[in-house]
């Protein structure tokens, strides 16, 4: 399920980024299509609706859970196979619009996905869930990223976009093999009943069970700016210093994500050992020292060994940061509202640099790309002020 939950990311993230560049769009109107991604940020709208309606007929027969997963994703291919299909250098605007379909469907997947993870998972098991998914996800970047750009010097864009929503139904086929805890019963009454328990619920229960919950969702909706707005122009960057696509494609979306692999792995383990909330302050410090290490690549200039060291450590960290909070998320959430919880603390944690990171481009045609990446340094810093309060208001929460 993990690798279906990331196969549609990077198509519409640096995948897609590359196709842009190549196109000789400019850097503003790159680091744009960075909104394209809002749904992610945003589900928490409609994941009441996934939450509890069943979809008619196809829900009795496979549950809940593995109807909408199994419905969403067909969609998802169709609206992949048409963002491959379009042209950015003819149209942008068509490019655009599906990949916002791609994003919306892809943002819904998620929503079962996490759903289905919390429920499957005794509170004990959350921790082995969680690097179990993102071992998924990290393959499903492979594929999507290294796999889709290798792809392209051999079927083009639309046929290695084809080929990536053929892909799509893999999480699916797992889900049909896996078991679904049986739905609530469906509220009765009017629809002022259904929107107090569906919507108002979740949110009130959070707010009940959190007593410093603004500060909470404030450090959730922080935590990975600095690192996430340097990561939104990354492959222009790149490309920029003359890297080729087939060069970044071995390095950023080959021996990157697994080195996001073992970012993950020692993430689980850091959780494990020493709790969520020494891992979320060891995530902080190692993005500002990852953020910076941009500044001795641009130094370098296309230079193949300091490339692999500057991604390394960037999706190395990347990896750590993702697994602690998401552990940290799956801890805040309960067994009573699983997917609305989820969704909207998951939204949060890049609502902020969905706006911010989609002026990165603006940035750097202003600024230059040494100022950019000093300013996503500094961008780490509030998140970790508000960990370290956190900490000692709660010190044996987590």
């Amino acid at each position: 399920m993990g690798f279906s939950s990331g196969l549609p990311f990077f198509l519409t993230g640096l995948t897609l980024k590359v196709r842009l560049t190549e196109a000789h769009l400019s850097y503003t109107s790159i680091g744009l299509f960075g909104l394209v991604g809002l749904s992610y940020n945003l589900k928490f709208l409609w994941a009441p609706l996934i939450d509890h309606l069943p979809i008619p007929l196809l829900g009795a027969w496979l549950g809940r859970r593995r109807s909408w997963l199994l419905a969403i994703q067909l969609a998802l291919m169709l609206a992949i196979l048409g963002l491959g299909a379009s042209d950015p250098a003819q149209d942008v605007s068509i490019t655009a619009l599906w990949a916002v379909a791609v994003a919306f469907l892809s943002a819904s997947q998620d929503i079962v996905i996490d759903a289905f993870r919390i429920e499957l998972l005794a509170d004990a098991e959350q921790g082995a869930g969680v690097a179990a998914t993102q071992v998924g996800y990290r393959f499903g970047l492979i594929t999507a990223g290294a796999g889709a750009l290798f792809l392209v010097s051999l079927a083009d864009w639309p046929g290695s976009y084809a080929i990536m929503a053929a892909l799509v139904p893999v999480g699916g086929i797992a889900a049909l093999f896996s078991p679904e805890r049986p739905a609530a019963a469906p509220v009765r009454g009017d629809w002022l009943a259904w929107l107090n328990s569906t919507i108002v619920a979740p949110f009130a229960d959070f707010v009940r069970r959190h007593r410093d919950w603004l500060a909470v969702l404030a450090f959730i909706s922080l935590y990975h700016l600095g690192e996430a707005i340097a990561g939104e122009m990354s492959a222009t960057f790149y490309l920029d210093l003359g890297v080729t696509r087939a060069e970044y494609a071995s390095v950023s979306k080959l021996f990157g994500v697994i080195a996001s692999l073992a970012g993950v792995s020692v993430g689980g383990a850091v959780v494990y050992r020493f709790g969520v909330m020494r891992a979320l302050m060891l995530g902080s410090v190692l993005q500002i020292f990852a953020n910076l290490t941009y500044l001795i690549q641009l130094w370098a200039g296309h230079d193949i060994p300091v490339l692999f060291a500057t991604i390394g450590i960037e999706q190395a960290t990347l990896g750590l940061c993702g697994a602690a909070l998401v552990a940290f998320l799956s801890r805040l959430c309960s067994k009573a509202h699983t997917a609305t919880q989820y969704a909207l603390l998951s939204a949060l944690s890049g609502l902020a640099y969905r706006f911010l990171g989609s002026a990165g481009g603006y940035v750097v045609d202003q600024c230059g790309w040494a100022w950019f990446f000093v300013l996503s340094a500094v961008l780490v810093l509030p998140s970790l002020f508000l960990l370290l309060w956190l900490m000692r208001r709660r010190p044996a929460a987590f």
